[in-house]
């Protein structure tokens, strides 16, 4: 520790005596020597700390520690925020789109003729609707100048639709009754084939009506030796000898097909053969059918 010069101990010594002649209702005992030199460098060490702290490095110029107070700011005026109000335009004219394409028709309605289509993103004008409500007549998007009828289920409609008038739909059109279609085939002898010691007649069955035709019941009759043989069959089999069948599910009209029938043990050559052919628009031998019969010998 540095120890204090006589000089400056002889100035804190004064200066501490000339505080107790201030106070003299303070009672302090005199501090020894050593006492009093730690008080002399304490006393010397904060008044350094106090002139360090008052001044800039690289200056001479002391600089005043007093804080300074903020002047409080002057009252500014406050504006309430003016509202903004947005308006949105809504068209004069009604429009309509749709979320998915929607046919346009000639009245409301899917008996009405399709005279043309409302694609997404497209839009037309709204004139009227239906009295139910489900109907919107529009300006023809296809057909300038047109007009037509647009089913509301898929519509997006922008505007007032409520100032719209209420139109009357036009008839419902008169759909002219379609002729029920006849079913008719022409059945012919083809010929005979044989394989392992069987025999089987074929036929050609030729759909000459305006039925489809699925299933097929065939009951052949040899006259000479009256034997019976009957088949079932949803589709018509052609077997080609030993080798080969084919099935045909169907037999459209206009159309043909070889089928051939249940075989027998023996050759029946030169007999006399007759057979019942039912042919039907279902499978299971149902819906629409027709028979028909015919006599041959193979």
């Amino acid at each position: 520790m540095l120890k204090p010069r006589p000089f400056l101990l002889s100035v804190m010594v004064l200066w501490i005596a000339s505080i107790a002649c201030i106070f003299p209702t303070v009672n302090a005992s005199a501090p020894d020597e050593e006492t009093q030199g730690t008080m002399i460098a304490q006393t010397i060490a904060a008044a350094v700390t106090r002139t360090a702290e008052a001044f800039i490095p690289g200056t001479d110029t002391a600089i005043p520690t007093r804080a300074f107070e903020t002047p409080p700011s002057s009252p500014t005026a406050t504006s309430s925020p003016i509202p903004v109000v947005l308006f949105t335009a809504t068209p004069a004219v009604p429009l309509i789109s749709v979320s998915q394409p929607t046919n346009c028709r000639t009245g409301p309605g899917r008996s009405y003729e399709r005279v043309g289509a409302l694609l997404v993103d497209q839009v037309a004008e709204v004139i009227g609707r239906n009295p139910v409500g489900d109907y919107w007549y529009i300006r023809n998007p296809n057909q300038p100048g047109g007009f037509c009828w647009l089913w509301g289920e898929f519509a997006i409609l922008t505007g007032n639709t409520s100032v719209l008038p209420i139109f009357t739909p036009p008839p419902t059109p008169t759909i002219a009754p379609t002729a029920t279609p006849v079913p008719a085939f022409a059945v012919t002898y083809q010929g005979l084939e044989t394989c392992s010691g069987s025999w089987w007649v074929e036929l050609k069955l030729e759909n000459t009506g305006g039925v489809t035709f699925r299933s097929v019941s065939i009951t052949l009759r040899d006259t000479v030796t009256n034997t019976v043989l009957t088949m079932f069959a949803d589709g018509f089999t052609n077997k080609n000898g030993c080798t080969v069948s084919a099935t045909r599910d169907i037999i459209k009209p206009g159309s043909a097909r070889v089928v051939s029938l249940p075989a027998f043990s023996y050759d029946p050559s030169g007999h006399q053969l007759r057979a019942t052919v039912i042919l039907c628009s279902k499978n299971g031998v149902n819906g629409i059918c027709v028979s028909d019969k015919i006599a041959f010998k193979p």
